[in-house]
């Protein structure tokens, strides 16, 4: 073993000489690694920070929340037979939890994108607006920084209160404290009950979560034209390992409270946070083969770059070779030399790469949300030395094979 190490350190100490006396070649030779791998890890580093993004916006969407709705989130085929099915309405929601027994809460709600929120000489516009009940406080996993949230009878009275996100308080009430104050939506007076703690931006980025605005399902139908604005129905079954179970109780319910024929499909889909992850996983996916075929177009001009500069290596130092061979190196010796040169200079390649990519994820990250682990830093340099390796070999067996006779008399 000790023989061994020995033998590694020689190797080592040869192959950095080789390359610090061609500095300049062995700079331009590792241009192909550090372009396939600043490839490899900015992409990585945007798939998995975008991903973690989805994520934590997708949270509100509680993974043991079932939503049942007029379409399915994803509908695929012909959409008309989707766009032709009967509105789900709040007496379908009253018969539904008067007959399910497994839930902790069930919520109606009604939403839509964009309102305009004023005070006096202020104003702002809410990314999301929802008209639902007070147990959407569980189904819509929410919390007050401030405040209370709706209750029973806000809900019943239609009263002309709302809770309002982090961002729309700040807006418009810099300095005072928004609790009991009046702000008008859609130019009708609201009185503000609540805040909402800070969320962040919403499902990648595209809204912030913290511009919503939450009122009772009576006044959202006042104050916003609620026509188009579709019913659907939240339920919070509070178990996860019952997420099948309720799934099948809520599709038999529906099916009777809608009036399904037996030999007629569902007229109503259940969503569910899986999903959105499923098809994220997917779109991401296939983003992430066009970006592996562009990264391994780019390590294999790299490959075939350090392959021909080996063999211009092991010809320029043919009596080197032969030299080592007649005072007794092994073929294994010389073949581990010049593999252990081309895996240095990938490597070295590689981690300029990293040195490159991390500044430029940050840069990235201003618009698009980055993170860059250990495992792809990892990565990042094993796929540096694995190509060194491949790229390698042939030089490195031509060397092995070198006659030390002819390698002497090689000019």
């Amino acid at each position: 073993m000790r023989i061994f190490l020995i033998e590694f350190q020689e190797i080592l100490l040869i192959a950095l000489r080789a390359m610090r006396a061609n500095k300049l070649r062995s700079v331009l030779t590792t241009l192909g690694i550090i372009i396939g791998i600043v490839s490899v890890t900015t992409m990585s580093t945007a798939i998995v920070g975008l991903r973690e993004a989805f994520i934590s916006s997708i949270s509100s969407f509680g993974s043991d929340v079932l939503y049942v709705d007029k379409f399915p989130w994803f509908a695929m085929g012909d959409w008309s037979r989707y766009r032709n099915r009967k509105d789900i309405t709040y007496e379908q929601y009253e018969k539904l939890r008067s007959v399910l027994k497994n839930y902790e809460a069930m919520a109606p709600s009604k939403s839509t994108f964009g309102a305009g929120v004023k005070r006096k000489d202020k104003s702002v516009q809410a990314t999301l607006v929802f008209g639902t009940t007070e147990d959407y406080q569980k189904t819509g996993n929410v919390n007050q920084a401030e405040g209370r949230f709706l209750s029973d009878l806000d809900v019943k009275a239609g009263r002309r209160v709302c809770i309002i996100g982090k961002d729309i308080a700040d807006e418009l009430f810099p300095t005072e404290s928004p609790l009991n104050q009046y702000i008008k939506i859609n130019n009708v007076p609201m009185q503000v009950i609540g805040v909402l703690e800070k969320q962040g931006s919403g499902m990648m980025g595209a809204f912030s979560m913290d511009g919503q605005v939450i009122m009772p399902l009576k006044t959202f139908e006042t104050v916003i034209s609620s026509r188009q604005q579709r019913l659907r129905i939240d339920i919070k079954i509070g178990d996860v390992t019952q997420l099948e179970d309720a799934k099948e109780e809520i599709i038999s319910a529906m099916r009777v409270i809608r009036k399904v024929p037996v030999d007629k499909p569902d007229d109503f889909a259940i969503n569910q946070q899986e999903a959105l992850k499923d098809m994220y996983d997917k779109t991401i996916g296939i983003v992430a083969v066009a970006g592996i075929v562009i990264t391994a177009l780019s390590l294999f001009v790299g490959a075939i770059g350090i392959m021909n500069i080996m063999f211009v290596s092991v010809t320029e130092r043919t009596r080197e070779i032969g030299i080592r061979k007649a005072i007794g190196a092994k073929t294994w010796s010389i073949l581990f030399q010049f593999l252990t040169e081309a895996a240095i200079l990938c490597i070295m390649g590689g981690i300029i790469g990293l040195i490159i990519s991390f500044p430029l994820s940050l840069v990235i990250n201003q618009f698009l949300p980055t993170a860059m682990p250990l495992d792809i830093v990892f990565i990042s340099l094993l796929i540096s030395a694995l190509v060194g390796v491949v790229s390698g070999f042939l030089p490195a067996w031509k060397a092995s094979k070198l006659n030390p006779v002819d390698s002497l008399r090689y000019e």
